[in-house]
């Protein structure tokens, strides 16, 4: 992998530990995160889908993508959350090739340069000083990480793992409720267990799916 796909993979690493804060608590108003996905193709995007606290039905999802490079630099995961909050909020008009759908989900293509973001709150800086505190930065990177995850309508939670063991973004399905550490410590060994290896069929945000469901 190169340095910059180093760099978006990372930054799509930090984007989904940030909004896994607004799966139960709102982003805006009743607006909840009910998918974070990394962009097909090795893309230096995030797509983020918004609904209600517990929706699953993509049809009642709104999906936006939102670029990760602004120029030479990065954007951040409170740049991500700024921009959400800004177009979600009132009205929009997209050009026809900014409209599109995936997954069942309409999705709009974000151009930040015609938005203006939402201000940094003092209640988003109270959670990034807490957050900062209580999960400081790892010395080393780890080598199994998550990059996004989707409540999926059939009630199985989707994640979107990378590891140096493998190339590219796997999926893996897990039902909620079963053995929590059977599954922790088996996931990172299973990315690329050939036996559980399933066509996610239907799904650009990944290379294959590992299926846990009966873990």
């Amino acid at each position: 992998m190169s340095d910059d796909a180093y760099e978006i993979a990372d930054l799509q690493r930090e984007v989904a530990s940030h909004l896994l804060e607004y799966v139960h608590a709102p982003l805006l108003d009743d607006q909840h995160v009910r998918a974070v996905l990394p962009a097909p193709s090795g893309a230096p995007a995030v797509r983020v889908a918004l609904g209600d606290r517990d929706e699953r039905e993509p049809a009642r999802l709104t999906a936006y993508e939102i670029p990760l490079r602004s120029g030479d630099d990065l954007r951040t995961s409170h740049d991500v959350v700024a921009l959400l909050r800004a177009v979600h909020t009132g009205t929009h008009i997209y050009p026809s090739n900014a409209v599109t759908a995936v997954m069942g989900m309409d999705l709009y293509l974000v151009d930040p340069a015609r938005v203006q973001e939402a201000p940094f709150t003092t209640s988003d800086w109270a959670d990034t000083l807490l957050r900062c505190l209580a999960h400081p930065e790892p010395e080393q990177r780890p080598d199994t990480g998550l990059r996004g995850f989707r409540f999926a309508e059939d009630g199985l939670l989707r994640l979107y793992m990378d590891s140096d063991k493998v190339d590219g973004v796997v999926a893996v399905d897990v039902r909620p409720g079963g053995a929590l550490t059977a599954v922790l410590a088996v996931l990172p060994s299973f990315l690329d267990e050939e036996s559980r290896i399933v066509d996610a069929v239907g799904d650009p945000h990944c290379r294959y799916l590992v299926d846990l469901t009966d873990w």
